[in-house]
């Protein structure tokens, strides 16, 4: 049977990424208290430190700023599909315009 994987939240994320940056912890002890591998909690500081530094992840983002940019970023991706679609659709319906005009 396979071993199902397991998912946290971000808060829970930035928590335990804040246990070794902020509170001093070794990443060995954090994993230990939390009950969550060492690599995670590893890749969970690596990304808080290239989030704090501007670096916008791939991934959820853990901190506030990271995430307002993500959901940003996320906007003005469907804002500019839907100018495309917009755009094309005023092109067809000009086109057809002047088809029936001649």
């Amino acid at each position: 049977m396979a071993k199902q994987r397991r998912s946290f939240s971000t808060e829970f994320k930035a928590e335990a990424a804040n246990l070794v940056v902020k509170q001093g912890y070794s990443v060995r002890e954090a994993s230990h208290s939390l009950g969550v591998g060492e690599t995670a909690i590893r890749r969970w500081v690596s990304q808080l430190a290239q989030e704090r530094g501007g670096i916008t992840p791939k991934s959820k983002a853990l901190t506030p700023e990271q995430q307002k940019i993500q959901e940003l970023e996320a906007r003005i991706n469907r804002l500019e599909r839907e100018k495309a679609i917009l755009k094309k659709a005023t092109a067809l319906l000009m086109s057809d315009e002047l088809d029936h005009t001649r």
